[in-house]
């Protein structure tokens, strides 16, 4: 620590960090534009001055950027000094110059940084009156709206984009006072990022295009604090309604899980919300509509048949709906609701998150690792958010150099120049290539199988006792060889691997690697396909084919599914004989699906905008998720609907389901601490979802009716559906929105947060359910290499960040983005079958019952012979991402499309 005194006053700061964090760290306003805490400094924009005193005696002083001067003990520094201060508003006065006057038209207004740091410097008035450079705009693609015009060169989005995110596509052209930030050409941005820009770019030249479609002003939305549920990381989230509608989603801090950043997909995924295809009222047989009350007691008839009831579990759907519907139908039951292969992954992961002992990573700490290797999993489509951290911790070893160096690991530029000749190092074996892949220091590219014993053969270099794969070759050796050097020299290793290449031989091969390494702080980190894929595996239950077979059997009478289309779990043939076997069909979703056209009964569910509940993230983290606005009847929460027809036991609130679950699994027991303990408001008064200016609440029904109605009751969480409430001493983890006197940017997190770039006062969100504990021992089955047969290809399932989620499809800006359904084959496969890109392919699968499927052919030169890359989970191609071998032959033009 280090004594620093600023203004007469004395403060007790971190020795080293840069003066700019220490004075937020400590309230003191300091404006800035091109610093963020997430990027470092570059002292680019000059809006940081502040005077800084040789000693006690030194009365003139001199003038220094706060975000470029690092802290030493003794210190004298003046923020209110009078020549600061006018350097900061000359300063502004020049950056100003050339943006227009247009804060009541421009969509940042009210959270615009700018505006916050122009009036903090004092400057109100201006003098310039001569003409302005202007620019032309740019199509940037369906996510981001550009306004060049309003531009202050302070560099972030560049940094951010291009240095954070490893983009390559937005540049910084131009010269002078003429510098124009875009693409060589229009054309949507190609990171998975860049959504980010809205919030990095301190005024409004990159702004929400889905926001724009429905705009409201900030000061309008009504906000709760919520998760993604796009994939199995649980970035937090702060989506924002209007009139019933969700309009927009923010990134909300969380200083263990996302930080400042979210993918694209999680903040543009969010149409699904307002989709068409939303469910609104309840059917029956798919065509009667009825209250919710008739609804209610067909539910109950329906559980009254002389066989028992089964229910089917969803991935995406809460804790305490999947319990509520296991205690529904009973333990024996209740089954998960997924693909078998899926299960049976999911159950391993688990199994290693909680009895192998070995530390399961956040985001946060995966920034950490000084080596990594990728096992099997294309990171950034299965998990985009893993991927950034992962990004970041290639910066490692050049942070170590330049700690030698005694250069500061926040001084971005000297760092980013010996980040050059300094890299952790990150492998990747991987099907197919990766957006990783530029950042590696070494790529293999195989079949599951060939992954898997590559990395077996990495844990035996590492540690003998681990089983040995016979017949790899030379090459494969070395390499295996090269990677064990770099993972047993770390200190801090990691091992990355998850569901998405569908082997459990990679997730076994994964955990040898981690248990063979030395280092103390080694590291797994498993990636999951969906919101609670974790929890639902933590809580447990049978498998699908086994209902299947019950219901087959005449075992079973009714059937309940909950948020689940269990098209994307099975075959079609089987899905059907299921559905149309059962005596009764009941299915809880909010979205159309075949599964849901099936249904005899259908019940309208609440998304997570409109309900509240409990995610399980893949580091095992419990989190909650509170409703942003009051639900439309007859819609309800699907815990709800399943408590509502339980006899004698239902139950009337949501935390009372939440302390049954934990107290019925010891591995959930912490689900109740997921959030600060304020259930019922802060001293009796509940937290306001609404903020202070929020504005038209007496006139937003005036249409209706002329009186205005009293506002819902919320009977379940501690946040109110007004602007009336508590608003001092609310838990961080609890704001519906950060805001601070000053700070109507996102920047206003700083006020919220124990020191700059850490943890929020009072803590993180959210609560971990599995620590590192026991022994599991090595695993031995090794694959065969796998050896292409001819006439024959082995499909492999490729994930995709647009593509592969669900709910995310129902989103139209995601859906531009959305590959075409194709095949993708090695250059030699393709000369085999005389095809070339852009043909068509027939696909025809080896067992019986299962249509021929015609698919465009995409050659990709990283996938190896022998392998038929199909993107998972397109609703064009729903069943052959799960098919071992197919047979293909060139299509005519006659084909069918798919």
């Amino acid at each position: 620590m280090a004594t620093i005194e600023i203004d007469g006053v004395q403060y007790q700061v971190n020795a080293g960090e840069s003066l700019l964090s220490a004075c937020h760290t400590l309230g003191i306003d300091l404006p800035y534009f091109c610093w963020h805490p997430a990027l470092g400094s570059v002292g680019a924009c000059r809006q940081c001055a502040v005077i800084q005193y040789r000693d006690a005696n030194d009365t003139r002083g001199r003038l220094v950027m706060a975000c470029m001067t690092p802290v030493t003990d003794a210190m004298r520094i003046s923020v209110d000094a009078g020549q600061a201060k006018q350097f900061r508003s000359e300063n502004i006065e020049l950056l100003m110059t050339n943006h227009p006057h247009d804060c009541p038209v421009c969509e940042e207004g009210g959270e615009c940084h700018l505006q916050d740091m122009t009036l903090m410097t004092g400057h109100t008035v201006r003098r310039y009156r001569g003409l302005k450079r202007t620019h032309e705009n740019q199509y940037l693609g369906p996510f981001i709206n550009h306004e060049m015009n309003r531009c202050i060169a302070c560099y972030r989005c560049v940094r951010f984009y291009n240095d954070y995110a490893g983009g390559s596509d937005l540049q910084v052209l131009g010269v002078n006072n003429n510098v124009y930030f875009g693409r060589f050409e229009d054309g949507a941005l190609e990171n998975e990022f860049s959504g980010n820009l809205v919030e990095v770019c301190p005024t409004g030249v990159f702004t929400d295009k889905t926001f724009s479609a429905h705009y409201a002003r900030k000061w309008d939305l009504q906000t709760a604090p919520s998760v993604c549920m796009h994939c199995g990381l649980g970035c937090n989230i702060s989506p924002g309604e209007r009139y019933g509608e969700l309009r927009r989603v923010i990134n909300r801090y969380n200083g263990d899980v996302n930080g400042y950043f979210l993918c694209d997909r999680g903040r543009f995924g969010y149409g699904f919300v307002n989709s068409p295809e939303r469910i609104g009222k309840a059917l029956l047989n798919g065509q009667t509509e009825i209250d919710d009350e008739t609804a209610e007691q067909h539910f109950r008839e329906l559980l009254n048949g002389k066989l028992p009831a089964i229910g089917i579990g969803s991935p995406r759907a809460s804790l305490e709906a999947n319990f509520a519907l296991r205690c529904l139908v009973g333990e024996e039951n209740f089954f998960l609701g997924l693909d078998d292969a899926e299960q049976s992954l999911l159950e391993t992961v688990s199994g290693l998150l909680r009895n192998g002992g070995i530390h399961t990573p956040s985001l946060r700490e995966v920034e950490q690792a000084d080596a990594v290797l990728i096992l099997g999993e294309d990171v950034t489509n299965s998990a985009p958010r893993l991927a950034l951290s992962l990004r970041q911790s290639v910066r490692n070893a050049a942070f170590d150099h330049a700690r030698s160096l005694h250069i500061t690991t926040w001084q971005d530029a000297p760092v980013r120049e010996l980040e050059k000749n300094h890299r952790s190092p990150v492998f990747i074996a991987g099907v197919c290539s990766t957006r990783l892949d530029d950042i590696a220091a070494d790529c293999y590219r195989g079949s599951p199988e060939d992954i898997a014993r590559l990395g077996f053969a990495i844990a035996h270099r590492l540690d003998p006792r681990a089983p040995e794969p016979e017949g790899l070759s030379d090459a494969e050796n070395s390499l295996a060889a090269i990677i064990a050097d770099s993972l047993s020299s770390a200190q801090r290793p990691l091992v990355v691997s998850g569901t998405g290449c569908a082997s459990l031989a990679v997730i076994q091969a994964a955990y040898n690697v981690a248990k063979a390494l030395p280092a103390k702080d080694k590291q797994l980190v498993f990636t999951v396909p969906e919101s609670n894929s974790l929890g639902l595996a933590m809580i447990g239950g049978r498998r699908l084919q086994q209902a299947f077979e019950r219901v087959n059997q005449n075992l079973a009478g009714s059937v309940i599914i909950l948020e689940n289309d269990l098209y994307r779990r099975a075959r079609a043939r089987d899905v059907d004989a299921f559905l149309q076997t059962a005596a009764h069909v009941a299915v809880i979703d909010c979205l159309n699906n075949k599964t849901t056209e099936k249904a005899g009964l259908l019940l309208p569910a609440a998304v997570f905008a409109e309900s509240e509940g409990t995610l399980v993230n893949n580091e095992g983290r419990a989190q909650r998720y509170f409703p942003v606005y009051p639900v439309a009847k007859p819609v309800r929460g699907s815990w709800q609907w399943l408590s509502a027809v339980m006899q004698g036991t239902g139950w009337r609130h949501c935390d009372e389901l939440t302390a049954a679950c934990a107290k019925t699994f010891p591995s959930l027991a912490g689900i109740g601490k997921a959030v600060p303990d304020a259930k019922s408001g802060i001293d009796g008064m509940k937290i306001p979802r609404q903020p202070h200016r929020y504005s038209g609440r007496t006139a937003m029904l005036a249409n209706i009716k002329v009186s205005e109605p009293r506002q819902t009751i919320d009977t379940e969480t501690p946040f109110a559906f007004s602007m009336e409430g508590v608003t001092a001493d609310v838990p961080a983890a609890l704001e519906p929105v950060f805001w601070a006197p000053g700070w109507n940017s996102n920047q206003a997190v700083n006020k919220f947060q124990d020191e700059i770039g850490g943890h929020l006062r009072g803590g993180d969100a959210g609560v971990r359910l599995i620590e590192a504990s026991g022994e599991v021992d090595w695993f031995t089955h090794i694959p065969d290499a796998f050896r292409p047969v001819e006439g024959f290809w082995r499909v492999v399932p490729l994930q995709h960040i647009f593509g592969s989620e669900e709910l995310s499809r129902h989103s139209p800006p995601v859906a531009e983005r959305s590959p075409d359904p194709c095949a993708l084959m090695n250059p030699a496969d393709a000369e085999i079958l005389q095809v070339e890109s852009c043909d068509r392919l027939e696909i025809r699968s080896l067992e019986g019952g299962i249509p021929v499927i015609f698919l465009t052919v995409k050659i990709e030169p990283a996938l190896p012979c022998g392998l038929l890359g199909i993107t998972a989970g397109l609703p064009e191609t729903p069943w052959i991402s799960r098919l071992d071998r197919v047979a293909l032959t060139k299509a005519d033009d006659r084909g069918d499309q798919p």
